[in-house]
């Protein structure tokens, strides 16, 4: 009765699960067996590793960068939430052309600008012609507080992409 107790315990345990996944993966009941499974399948691993980490670059440059938002996601911002678009191209970039409301703060005088929202929590959305100096302007907001500060993907072009209207020389144009 002992001896069927303690067969009935070792095949319900976890140890058993994991026994029983190892046998059937071939790799067998000792360490060296994982061991030279690994050695043998190694290029698959590593093919593994290297998509998953490919399929996580954009989601954690997201995070750690800018938070570069779609130029729809943008849209609804502005019109549900009221969102401010600073433009942080140089002047005569802004005056060829920019999204419509848009306040041109140069990147260059960003951090010491009056016209930047005292509302901390209002949502910001930075662009310029292509991103990269929104991208740098949004780290420099972050530090001054701001919490919600979204960078348009693609910039000034994403937005022309997307057939959005842009203010040319004090025309509208699509």
């Amino acid at each position: 009765m002992v001896g069927v107790r303690s067969e009935m315990r070792e095949r319900s345990g976890a140890n058993f699960i994991i026994r029983r996944f190892r046998l059937s993966l071939g790799l067998g009941s000792t360490p060296t067996h994982a061991v030279n499974y690994l050695l043998d399948n190694w290029i698959w691993i590593v093919t593994a590793l290297v998509s998953g980490g490919l399929l996580l670059r954009p989601m954690l440059g997201a995070a750690g960068g800018a938070g570069s938002i779609a130029v729809t996601e943008a849209v609804r911002l502005m019109n549900r939430e009221k969102a401010i678009v600073i433009d942080v191209s140089e002047p005569d970039e802004y005056a060829s052309a920019h999204i419509n409301n848009a306040r041109n703060i140069p990147l260059a005088k960003l951090e010491t600008s009056k016209d930047v929202p005292t509302n901390k929590t209002v949502p910001l959305l930075l662009v310029c012609a292509s991103g990269k100096r929104a991208t740098n302007a949004a780290s420099v907001l972050r530090k001054r507080g701001h919490e919600q500060v979204h960078v348009i993907a693609g910039g000034l072009a994403g937005w022309r992409d997307a057939s959005l209207p842009i203010v040319r020389s004090g025309s509208t144009a699509s």
